[in-house]
């Protein structure tokens, strides 16, 4: 009966390829499997990490740019001041110029007008001696009358 002793002989040589198996290749195996489970968990997780990091970014990132539009628009109406302030400066400068420069012509105008008096009343003081030499058919001396004629000047 040969049949009986080969399927006993591949009975036994069946039992110690599944324990050699058991002992030697499996907990290999296993180790190798629970180690890429274990690679895999962790990819999950830091994928999911990922993920609610870059949420949290994108809202930090619309917050920042919240505070940067709010300060530029700070920026704008500090500038729009700034520009009012110096419009007004500019302006009350101009006018100030304007009042000095009109000022000064004021003063000019006022010395011509001095001017043209005195030299009006010189005329007039020369025009009364040439008229009063003519009545009188005599020259007058200016220097002798002086007073006379300082007092004509006043007087006019």
């Amino acid at each position: 009966m040969n049949i009986n002793a080969t399927i006993i002989g591949q009975i036994v040589w069946f039992a110690l390829f599944v324990w050699f198996v058991m002992k030697i290749v499996w907990p290999a195996l296993n180790r190798m499997i629970e180690a890429r489970q274990k690679t895999i968990a962790d990819g999950l997780a830091a994928g999911e990490r990922g993920k609610q990091e870059l949420e949290a970014a994108g809202k930090r990132a619309g917050e920042e740019l919240a505070k940067a539009r709010d300060r530029v628009g700070e920026m704008i109406a500090s500038a729009e001041k700034r520009d009012s302030q110096m419009l007004d400066e500019a302006k009350a400068a101009a006018k100030a110029e304007a009042d000095r420069i009109l000022a000064a012509a004021k003063a000019d105008i006022d010395q011509q007008v001095v001017r043209a008096k005195e030299a009006l009343r010189e005329q007039v003081a020369t025009l009364a001696v040439a008229g009063a030499e003519k009545i009188l058919r005599r020259e007058v001396d200016a220097k002798v009358h002086a007073e006379l004629l300082n007092q004509l000047k006043r007087e006019i």
